[in-house]
Formats: C-alpha cells, sequence, structure tokens
C-alpha cells in the first residue's frame, strides 16, 4: 500500500519537471523567433535609407530614390523627440511622431515617382528634399490600376462625413472660444473635452496638411522654445493654458487663431481630394500611431483626454470600413471578418476604461492597459493594411 505522505512530494517533482521543460521549449521558442527576427533585420539592413536628425537639420537633407517600396532608419541625434515626415506639397505622405532621443524609428513607404520635402525635427527647420525616380514597375503599375468608378460613392460619403465633423468641429472651437472670452475655467476646460472629439474623428484627413494642422494640433514638443515658443498655438497650448496652468488669461487670441485654423481646415477637407489607395492609409497611419507613440499619453499630457482620442479615432475608422465593407464583401470577404474582430476587440478594449458617460483620465490607466491598447490598435492597422491590396489599390 503505497504512503499517501509521499504523493505530495512526487506532484512536486513533477510540476518542476514540467516546467523546466516548458522554459527550455519557451527559451527554444524564444531564440528561434530571435534569429528569425534577426535574419530578417540583416536583409533589410542594406535597403533601408538611414536619416539622422540634427537640432537644426538633417542629414542627408536631400535624398534620389526609384519609385516604389523604401525604408527609412530614421535617427534621433537631437535632445528632444520629434517627428519625420514626407511631404507631398502640402500633404503628408507618410510620418513617424515622437521619435524619442537617441532612438530611431523605421518608416516604410510605397512613393510614387515625383519630387517631395521632408521634414526634419523642429517645425522651425529647415526642410530637406526627396526625388523619385520613375521605373518600369511604377510605369506598369500605373497602368494596371483598377477603375476608379468603384469608389466613387465611398469616396463621396466620406467628403459628407468630413463636412459633418468639420462642421461641428468649427461650431465646438467657436463656443470653446467663447468660454475662453468669459474668462470661464470649467466651462472652457469641459468644451475642449467637447471640441476635441470631432477633431479626433477626422484627424487622419487632417493629418495630410501638415502645415495647417500643425497650427492646429502640434505638441510643445516641436518647437524650440516648447510651451513658451511664441508659435506653439492651437489645441495644446489651448490645453496646456486651461489643465496646466489653471487658467484662461492670454489664451483668448490663441482661441481665435484655432477657430480660423480650424474653419480653414474644413475647407480644406472639402477642397482636396483623398485619392482612393489613400482612404485607408490615413486610418491606418493613425492607428499606426497610436500604437507606436499615442498610447504613451503625450498627446494629451496636460488634460488626459487620451481615451476619448483613441475613441473618437476608431469611430472615423470604423467609417472607412463600413464605406469599403460592399468593395470588401466582393473582393475581400476573408478579410472583412479579420478586420471587424480586431476592431470589435479594440471598442472593447476602450469600453472597459469607461467611467458612466466619460472616459478614465489616463493618467489612472496603468502600463499593461496602455500596452493592451497599443496591441489592439497595431493589431487593427495591420489588418487594414491589407485592404488596398485587396482591392487592386497597390503592388505589394
Amino acid at each position: 500500500m503505497s504512503n499517501p505522505t509521499q504523493q505530495p512530494p512526487r506532484l512536486l517533482r513533477a510540476a518542476v519537471a514540467g516546467s523546466v521543460i516548458l522554459m527550455i521549449a519557451a527559451g527554444g521558442l524564444f531564440y528561434y523567433a530571435s534569429q528569425v527576427a534577426s535574419e530578417k533585420r540583416k536583409a533589410n539592413a542594406g535597403n533601408e535609407i538611414t536619416v539622422t536628425i540634427h537640432p537644426k537639420s538633417c542629414e542627408p537633407n536631400a535624398l534620389t530614390l526609384p519609385a516604389g517600396r523604401a525604408s527609412f532608419r530614421i535617427v534621433n541625434a537631437s535632445d528632444r523627440a520629434v517627428e519625420w515626415e514626407i511631404l507631398d506639397g502640402v500633404l503628408v505622405v507618410e510620418e513617424r511622431e515622437n521619435i524619442t532621443p537617441g532612438m530611431s524609428q523605421l518608416i516604410n513607404a510605397n512613393l510614387e515617382p515625383g519630387d517631395y520635402a521632408i521634414t526634419c525635427g523642429l517645425l522651425s527647420n529647415p526642410r530637406g528634399t526627396l526625388k523619385v525616380t520613375p521605373t518600369a514597375e511604377s510605369d506598369a503599375r500605373a497602368k494596371a490600376r483598377p477603375a476608379m468608378t468603384a469608389f466613387i460613392g465611398p469616396l463621396s460619403e466620406y467628403r459628407v462625413y468630413l463636412n459633418t465633423q468639420g462642421g461641428a468641429l468649427v461650431q465646438a472651437v467657436d463656443e470653446l472660444a467663447a468660454a475662453i472670452q468669459a474668462g470661464d475655467l470649467a466651462q472652457a476646460r469641459a468644451l475642449y473635452a467637447a471640441a476635441r472629439v470631432p477633431y479626433q474623428r477626422l484627424a487622419p484627413a487632417a493629418q495630410r496638411f501638415a502645415q495647417l494642422n500643425n497650427a492646429v494640433d502640434a505638441r510643445a514638443d516641436y518647437y524650440e522654445k516648447r510651451e513658451q515658443d511664441p508659435a506653439f498655438t492651437g489645441f495644446h497650448r489651448l490645453e496646456y493654458g486651461l489643465f496646466a496652468q489653471n487658467s484662461t488669461d492670454g489664451l483668448a487670441p490663441v482661441a481665435q487663431q484655432l477657430q480660423a485654423d480650424v474653419a480653414t481646415l474644413k475647407a480644406q477637407l472639402l477642397a482636396q481630394p483623398i485619392p482612393p489607395d489613400q482612404l485607408v492609409n490615413i486610418v491606418a497611419r493613425n492607428l499606426h500611431t497610436l500604437a507606436d507613440t499615442r498610447y504613451n499619453g503625450e498627446q494629451e499630457r496636460y488634460s488626459h483626454l487620451d481615451l476619448s482620442g483613441f475613441a473618437a479615432n476608431l469611430e472615423g475608422t470604423g467609417k472607412v470600413i463600413d464605406l469599403l465593407r460592399p468593395l470588401l464583401a466582393k473582393s475581400a470577404a476573408k478579410l472583412l471578418p479579420q478586420i471587424d474582430t480586431a476592431q470589435q476587440k479594440l471598442a472593447g478594449r476602450l469600453a472597459g476604461l469607461r467611467e458612466g458617460d466619460t472616459y478614465k483620465p489616463y493618467d489612472q490607466v496603468n502600463d499593461e492597459q496602455r500596452k493592451a491598447i497599443a496591441s489592439d490598435a497595431r493589431a487593427l492597422a495591420d489588418t487594414l493594411d491589407g485592404i488596398d491590396q485587396a482591392l487592386g489599390l497597390s503592388a505589394l
């Protein structure tokens, strides 16, 4: 007859042995994944174009490369967080925000032939140039593009959506300016929060207009004297005054300028058509910035209203998904469930952080919750990245 007192030690030894096996297996998988990632980095290293951002310039500040896919490794050698953009006139083609000092980030871009500008850190720094030359492949892609008639409906409806949200933004900023003029701090804070919602719904489209959107939404980091820089205006200058300085003093001129800028922004959103191959790209890029940088709470650093902004971003993304749903049902039916699942997961994650009719202040959201938001946003963005290829709007 066995001694029951001996069973726990045997079970314990078995459990320990099992744990060791799992640890070895996990270590093997981690090593394998690390090796695969390392090989991928080596394979791509030769194809990366390194651009170093110095305090006052970029190196190099003039680039020439063939059309197609390009990878840019942006190295921040300055003493503050910066952004790097590729601009086509006033429009942003690709960007990366909040690159921290001493760190680098990778930007992958699919570039068409043409002459572009590149920004170099601070908004006051001179811009560089990027010349993209045509290739046989880019000429073939241009000829192989699908008929654009199928996208007329979705693009027209999206313009209506932008017009509606633009109108709501203008009205909200007018009300915010009136509260600031009256010196009503509590009301101004509430109206600041209300005005951010329509802006964040149309932010993916607004962010195409580099200079104008910087006037509306740039953070203090991108100015030489930060919060004290005279060029620091827009939403975040108001946010700094209302939530960090706890005062409306001196904010009336800033609010008046913001009124003019958002009115111009609404007009530009309607005047500048969005190409079909940019419709998904702008919302996916917005989600990628959420996943890569904005999840850390830097965007609404004084008011901590980040969650409300994330939810509004998701609403704007959902609008684009719904507009393209009929086309996807025909051409990419297998992709739709993946998109819907990723969208619902992020929506559920944000809903779990509500407190009644509002969201929790972001400084009350812990690191684990923030990383989960970033992961869900990245998963949705990665899924959206497959739409253009499925609809025949991109090469690879």
